[in-house]
């Protein structure tokens, strides 16, 4: 089960990232309102919702603002976004997924498209790269949570499908259909995850050089920087020591 990933790095640090953005709890909010919507406004009754819920509650976002996208839900409101995925191709052959939760398509498409235009890619029709990935349950836990050992005999009776620890934390992959069940196992025996959501995870990556490495980087930012824009995927690797160059 154990073994070296790169999750972190093809995320985008997405951590460091996401407390920079302006705009993440309002995606959250997104989120968690849609998720409420579209079942039980109770996270204990509604696994989206709980997930929505605790990836806020990881991102530090105030108990008060996480109640008001709850309520929003049930308010009668009049903004219904629906879930849209993007599929492209960045620099270097890259491959891109992009979801998003928009209240008009045609606007999300043309800032989508503008964005891998702009940027070294091309916007690929629907099916266009979603074969390279799988679609799984992540968990990630820090690395204080517990050593290897401690995590991987949690994660396994849990009965996740494989963990990768590092000095960065503990990824631990699960069968989409199980990812609540497995979260609320771990959770019980690790205590709350950092991270809990479905993802993309790429079959095979694309190890990216500098050059091609800070177009693309550029092309994740534009599209993260979109009010619509919930999460960019990507099979790229980018090393260490590249982006140590692109960090200075």
């Amino acid at each position: 089960m154990a073994g070296h990933s790169k999750f972190k790095n093809i995320m985008h640090r997405k951590g460091a990232q996401d407390k920079k953005r302006s705009n993440l709890f309002s995606k959250l909010s997104r989120e968690i309102t849609v998720a409420a919507k579209m079942g039980m406004p109770d996270p204990d009754m509604n696994p989206r919702l709980r997930l929505a819920v605790n990836n806020a509650k990881s991102q530090s976002m105030p108990k008060d603002n996480i109640q008001r996208a709850i309520d929003k839900a049930t308010s009668g409101d009049d903004e219904n976004y629906e879930e849209v995925r993007y599929e492209g191709y960045g620099p270097g052959g890259s491959a891109i997924i992009v979801e998003a939760l928009t209240d008009n398509r045609n606007r999300t498409a043309t800032a989508v498209r503008t964005a891998f235009s702009k940027n070294g890619g091309n916007l690929g029709t629907e099916g266009s790269v979603a074969h390279g990935f799988e679609r799984l349950g992540f968990i990630f836990y820090p690395a204080d949570a517990g050593d290897e050992e401690k995590v991987l005999e949690a994660a396994m009776e849990a009965g996740a499908d494989d963990i990768s620890s590092s000095e960065d934390g503990h990824e631990i992959w699960t069968a989409a259909e199980d990812l609540h069940q497995v979260a609320g196992d771990l959770e019980k025996a690790l205590g709350e995850a950092e991270t809990v959501k479905l993802a993309w995870k790429p079959n095979l990556t694309v190890e990216m050089d500098e050059k091609g490495a800070g177009t693309l980087l550029k092309l994740i930012d534009a599209l993260e920087e979109d009010d619509d824009v919930q999460t960019v995927w990507g099979n790229y690797d980018i090393s260490d020591e590249v982006m140590e160059k692109l960090d200075n």
